[in-house]
């Protein structure tokens, strides 16, 4: 893998969709960790993909990718077959993840939005692309719980002076009401150590987990309703933890750009 950017499970599969900087953009790992396909070759074809910033795998057995190098969001079929490409005025899409219907919630970093996009990927139709909430500061990595429907976003703050900027962790209902939000200062009051959230998922009981690019750790949160509390489940063997995903059997998988791998571990 080179610099690898997302990594998504394929639901009750146990294979695991990578995004990443190589000549095929898009791996597809099976449970004992095979590659067992490649494709989305770097180029401006259309089933090609010019930089792909993240990847997540529908119900119906659809990768979709976010390639910030052509500002568009690409759907392709399980034999790499590109099905869908929908351009639709983004102006950076990055993060995205699919809900249990299917469609997928999308980031657009550089619009500070999230969109929400339904389609129908056999016959390569879009449906619907709409904004469901804006106003974010650039908002990135994105994850939807798949009991409660409920929406939580990595927002990446500005940076006042010479200081790297935070991050802030903000989470929505199904509905898209504000439950709950705390940036890096805040979470610094509560946690021993500052944090600087790159990616997010929801584990099967609904607790939002992060990983920390400056503890090099994973971070449960709690669930919506406690946030913020601090539960380390990941303090060692980690260098620069970019990408999040639980699979079928509750694995938790780590993508981890420092060393170019995907790392699980055992629930």
């Amino acid at each position: 893998l080179v610099n690898p950017t997302g990594v998504a499970a394929c639901p009750g599969s146990g294979r695991l969709a990578v995004a990443h900087d190589g000549k095929k953009r898009i791996h597809v790992f099976g449970p004992s960790g095979f590659c067992l396909r490649r494709f989305g070759e770097r180029g401006d074809a259309s089933n090609d993909i010019k930089y792909p910033l993240d990847v997540t795998v529908t119900s119906d057995g659809h990768v979709v990718v976010t390639d910030g190098g052509d500002c568009s969001v690409k759907a392709f079929n399980f034999e790499g077959r590109g099905v869908l490409a929908v351009r639709e005025g983004f102006c950076l899409p990055w993060g995205l993840d699919a809900t249990l219907k299917s469609e997928v919630i999308m980031t657009d970093s550089e619009a500070g939005a999230l969109y929400r996009l339904a389609a129908d990927f056999q016959k390569g139709e879009l449906k619907k692309c709409q904004m469901i909430r804006s106003q974010l500061v650039s908002p990135r990595a994105v994850a939807v719980c798949q009991t409660s429907g409920a929406v939580v976003v990595i927002e990446h703050l500005k940076a006042r002076g010479l200081s790297k900027g935070s991050t802030r962790v903000t989470i929505f209902s199904a509905a898209m009401d504000l439950i709950g939000q705390m940036d890096s200062f805040g979470l610094n009051l509560v946690f021993p150590s500052r944090i600087y959230a790159t990616a997010v998922a929801f584990d099967k009981e609904g607790r939002v987990i992060v990983t920390d690019v400056c503890s090099q750790a994973v971070i449960c949160l709690g669930k919506p309703e406690e946030f913020p509390i601090f539960n380390p489940l990941i303090s060692h063997g980690l260098s620069y933890p970019v990408g999040l995903t639980y699979t079928a059997n509750n694995s938790l998988v780590v993508l981890d750009s420092g060393d170019h791998s995907v790392k699980v571990y055992s629930s």
